[in-house]
């Protein structure tokens, strides 16, 4: 029987919760177990429910998603968290990943690809969309989550060099195996290397890092 990813949905407009609701109900491998109008009902949620993803909406009233998202990782660092917005204020999507974030989408973003960054989220795989991620780079630069080094290369061997620059361009794990012809499970282990040699919590940061060393535009 198949495992479904149990998901809260957090947005204080009911058009919006309740169409994305509808949307993730007729998934087979989805299932919404909460909805929630605010970041103070959405914590509630999230501890009794335990979701695997949640789609968590910024501008709220009571408690906003930027503070809600510490709020729910105190409860539990397995949630994994989408930002779902109607707009990309660089300092608020630099903010989210900082306080644990996976993915930060828009909520004008077409179906298949929301489905697909929610799959990845609840896999732990997302990685920050380029197109968005440059708009957070000055933000980035000026409190960065790594420092700049310019020998962070030195560090990394050829692979796992390799497998940042393809996490910067959005690919899955099991994207970057088939890209780089190896086991998926080796690509989780250069991530998991990647993320301890530069100090880095999760692969959107290194996606963020590896778009300021220029890194996405060199990926083959």
């Amino acid at each position: 029987m198949m495992n479904k990813i149990r998901i809260l949905v957090v947005d204080d407009q009911n058009v919006v919760r309740e169409g994305m609701v509808a949307i993730l109900s007729l998934q087979p491998d989805m299932e919404v177990v909460g909805q929630a109008e605010n970041g103070i009902e959405a914590v509630n949620l999230a501890r009794k429910t335990k979701p695997d993803v949640i789609l968590l909406d910024l501008v709220m009233p009571l408690q906003d998603g930027l503070t809600t998202i510490p709020k729910l990782k105190d409860i539990s660092q397995n949630f994994r968290i989408l930002v779902l917005t109607g707009f990309a204020q660089s300092g608020h999507v630099y903010q989210a990943i900082k306080t644990g974030a996976l993915g930060f989408m828009l909520k004008d973003t077409p179906r298949p690809e929301l489905l697909k960054a929610v799959r990845e989220v609840a896999k732990g795989q997302a990685s920050l969309n380029p197109s968005i991620a440059i708009q957070v780079i000055k933000d980035f630069n000026s409190s960065p989550v790594a420092p700049k080094d310019d020998e962070f290369r030195e560090r990394l061997t050829r692979r796992e060099l390799e497998t940042l620059k393809l996490i910067a361009c959005g690919l899955s794990n099991q994207e970057i195996a088939l890209k780089l012809v190896v086991n998926e499970r080796t690509i989780a282990k250069y991530v998991s290397s990647v993320l301890n040699k530069l100090h880095l919590a999760n692969r959107t940061q290194a996606a963020l890092f590896a778009i300021r060393e220029g890194l996405a535009s060199t990926a083959g």
